[in-house]
């Protein structure tokens, strides 16, 4: 059983940074692609970026592409989202997600999930 805690959300203006983490513990997070989503007040939950289990494959949905980056620190059992250049669009709860092996946009192939970490940004 995997457990997945998301950190670094918080209040910012448009135009600032935050980096979220999301730490696994009681798995081998070596062999776990992982993923980003996010769900606004009154939307569905969306894809923002994943990153497969060997760290070369990596993908971002248009919207983030460029301002956002993923990363994995597999000594440390985390994942980040390093989120540059924040819009009030990008307020939402962000969750992460981790499936063994595998990667997908696609949240139904995801096993594990944690609770979520608000991000607000103000205009």
């Amino acid at each position: 059983q995997v457990q997945l805690v998301e950190s670094g959300g918080g209040l910012v203006q448009a135009g600032d940074s935050l980096r979220l983490s999301c730490v696994a513990s009681g798995g081998t997070f070596s062999i776990y692609s992982m993923c980003w989503f996010r769900q606004a007040p009154g939307k569905d939950r969306e894809f923002v970026a994943l990153i497969d289990w060997t760290g070369g494959g990596i993908d971002y949905a248009d919207y983030v592409k460029g301002r956002f980056a993923i990363s994995r620190d597999n000594a440390k059992n985390t994942m980040y989202l390093q989120m540059n250049d924040l819009k009030p669009e990008d307020t939402a709860g962000y969750y992460c997600a981790a499936n063994p092996w595998r990667s997908s946009r696609n949240q139904a192939q995801y096993t594990y999930w944690g609770q979520g970490t608000q991000v607000t940004v103000s205009s």
